[in-house]
């Protein structure tokens, strides 16, 4: 049976942290085993956001390479390409977008949600604004089968297959439904217990951090408030500790004496804390040593990206032959 196909993909605007690790990252890692996957470098739509910083969005193409080649994303498994290199994406982005009307895009809950955050109103650039439709030519361009995303990125998959239905039923079908997988793992929070965490909040502990930086962030992290003193009782809802020790302790039952002895009394913050950047060294320390190592030939690691979008391209361009002919537009093929 052929394998299914696997879209993912991150924007450059950033290295990235533990919550991409667990949220993401290991699961590429695994699928890369069982099926073909794409990991795509989204710089394209990372200027919908950012148009007025370009340097930001290109340096960080390369930060995303040695993340992900020192987390074990392997080029013989694992095709990796930038997205503005495949200029068979925005032209299907075209053509989807007289399948969408501007009202279905102003309800994307995804989209609304972002436009909030970002404080845009009704100054939202239209590259924004419509950045749904481009990631849905992201998706058909590759014919994915399965598209890893969050539980705040289901409209996203739910407007492309919209996309697929309005597509089909008026040139033939061309595309199928690509089907959501969503992560078993829930969100990390940030270092200071809120839900996400961000480069501008300081509350991230990045893949590339030095041992000392990880322990200056754990030392910050948010406990119990309450938990004054060794011998007072504690709590683990909301305890960032615990949670970071949940997702990052191998020794599981160690972990749950801890939650026992911190609920009854007579264990401070300071140990706790103790535990969890040793565990996370053990975690970051090697990835950040073949990070490292990476960054000494950055020319070598933009190769790898540059062979994967070629061989990406392929892909894009056979889709791209195959929409136009149902379209009626193949006019000198």
């Amino acid at each position: 049976m052929a394998k299914k196909i696997v879209l993912t993909g991150d924007r450059p605007t950033g290295k990235l942290h533990l919550g991409h690790y667990v949220g993401s990252l290991t699961n590429r890692v695994r699928l890369q085993e069982e099926t073909k996957e794409y990991v795509m470098i989204a710089d394209a739509q990372a200027l919908t956001d950012n148009a007025d910083n370009p340097q930001k969005i290109k340096q960080n193409v390369l930060e995303l390479m040695l993340d992900y080649l020192a987390v074990g994303l392997d080029p013989q498994k694992t095709t990796f390409l930038v997205q503005s290199m495949l200029p068979e994406l925005p032209e299907l982005t075209v053509y989807f977008l007289n399948l969408v009307t501007l009202a279905r895009l102003q309800r994307n809950p995804t989209v609304k949600n972002e436009m909030k955050q970002k404080g845009y109103g009704a100054n939202v650039p239209a590259g924004f604004l419509t950045y749904p439709v481009s990631q849905a030519a992201d998706i058909l361009g590759f014919k994915a089968d399965l598209v890893p995303v969050g539980e705040d990125q289901l409209p996203m998959i739910e407007q492309t297959n919209e996309i697929v239905d309005v597509f089909n039923r008026f040139y033939g079908p061309v595309f199928k439904h690509a089907k959501p997988l969503v992560s078993a793992i829930g969100r990390l929070p940030g270092i200071d217990g809120k839900a996400k965490m961000s480069k501008s909040l300081g509350n991230a502990i990045y893949l590339s951090d030095s041992e000392k930086i990880i322990k200056e962030q754990v030392m910050k992290m948010y406990t119990d408030p309450g938990h004054i003193h060794v011998e007072d009782k504690g709590k683990i809802e909301g305890n960032v500790v615990f949670t970071y020790l949940d997702a990052f302790d191998p020794d599981k039952t160690g972990v749950e004496a801890l939650k026992k002895q911190y609920k009854k009394g007579g264990l401070g913050d300071v140990e706790i804390k103790k535990r969890l950047i040793s565990v996370l060294e053990n975690l970051i320390g090697p990835i950040r040593e073949k990070r490292e190592r990476l960054a000494k030939d950055p020319a070598a690691v933009m190769a790898v990206l540059e062979r994967g979008t070629k061989k990406a391209r392929e892909v894009t361009k056979k889709t791209l032959v195959e929409a136009r002919a149902a379209m009626k537009i193949d006019y000198f093929s």
